[in-house]
């Protein structure tokens, strides 16, 4: 546990694939374990426990943990070399904004696609406990499906799917995987020639959407093929040249409207009216989004997020607000500093 960082995950889950895939891009020497193995080897339990967790060595021992977004930037300062921020900080908010939705908004697809529709969460029950007990007798894993796809199917109300917010969420990744085609078609990643969080953070919920669940598999293989192969490409970036650069700021801003505009339509309402009823104590998320009505649980993470969100924004400056302000018009996203 001295030479390297372990790394406790799981196939099935896109944040272990996004921390994966940002291991091998800085070419950090890494181990990957299993709950099991980390149980073995008494490792520390982080405080809150969540897949992945990190074990990082250090002059007082070994410490857990989690959380992506805060781990990239735990690893951008213990591993500077290959940065997967970009430099730039009116860009780099851009690459935290984008990184964010992927997070907490596409996941609400991947969540939903995975137990919503019958072959879908028939896949995801039967080969899921598989990759915690691989060689588990058939019995005991047809007991850990049904208890798996039981607790996961309850969870979707926390994650807003259901059966009014279902035509939104679909639409939504439609939509998104056409802009991120568009994208892909002038540049490899979304900020140039190289690879930043938001590509990571996007990579790591479509190793489920496009190529694990069947119906989103579907629909990417359909509309998106660029984007099916831009995940294959993704999971292994190792080969990408130090040199390669950042495109200029000017370039950027203006390419990821789209994109902008996409997450100022569904995902910065959600954040507004997620915020406003845990301020009032509401029970209930109840809002707009899309022209559709939208009903879900209130998720306290939410809060988290978007204060991070403001408080980059508003470390920022002049300059750099002014040019976001430029990018941001007409998008919704500026709604967020309403």
């Amino acid at each position: 546990m001295t030479d390297r960082l372990h790394i406790m995950g799981s196939p099935g889950s896109p944040y272990t694939r996004k921390m994966l895939a940002i291991l091998r891009y800085k070419r950090i020497s890494y181990a990957y374990i299993s709950r099991s193995q980390a149980e073995a080897a008494s490792l520390p339990r982080p405080k809150v426990e969540l897949l992945p967790t990190l074990y990082f060595p250090g002059p007082d021992g070994v410490t857990a943990a989690v959380d992506s977004t805060p781990l990239i930037r735990r690893l951008e300062v213990q591993y500077p070399e290959r940065a997967v921020l970009p430099p730039d900080p009116a860009l780099a908010w851009l690459d935290a904004l984008i990184e964010d939705y992927a997070d907490e908004w596409l996941t609400k697809a991947m969540f939903h696609y995975r137990w919503h529709f019958t072959a879908d969460r028939d896949k995801a029950g039967t080969i899921l406990p598989m990759h915690l007990a691989i060689s588990a007798p058939e019995a005991a894993l047809a007991a850990m499906k049904t208890v798996f796809t039981d607790r996961q199917v309850g969870r979707l109300r926390y994650v807003g799917s259901n059966a009014i917010t279902a035509p939104v969420i679909e639409a939504s990744y439609l939509r998104l995987i056409g802009i991120l085609a568009g994208l892909l078609a002038a540049r490899p990643f979304l900020f140039g020639d190289r690879p930043a969080a938001a590509d990571f953070a996007l990579y790591g919920q479509l190793t489920q959407l496009a190529q694990f669940d069947p119906t989103s598999l579907a629909v990417t293989l359909a509309q998106a093929p660029r984007v099916f192969a831009w995940v294959d490409v993704m999971e292994d970036l190792s080969g990408v040249p130090d040199s390669a650069i950042w495109a200029p700021a000017a370039e950027s801003g203006p390419a990821l409207h789209p994109l902008l505009t996409e997450i100022g339509r569904v995902y910065v309402p959600l954040l507004l009216a997620n915020a406003a009823a845990i301020e009032a104590g509401r029970d209930s998320v109840e809002t707009e989004i899309d022209g559709q009505v939208w009903v879900q649980a209130p998720f306290p993470y939410h809060v988290k997020c978007l204060a991070a969100l403001r408080a980059q924004h508003a470390a920022l400056d002049g300059a750099a607000r002014g040019q976001l302000s430029v990018w941001l018009a007409g998008t919704g996203v500026d709604k967020l500093f309403a």
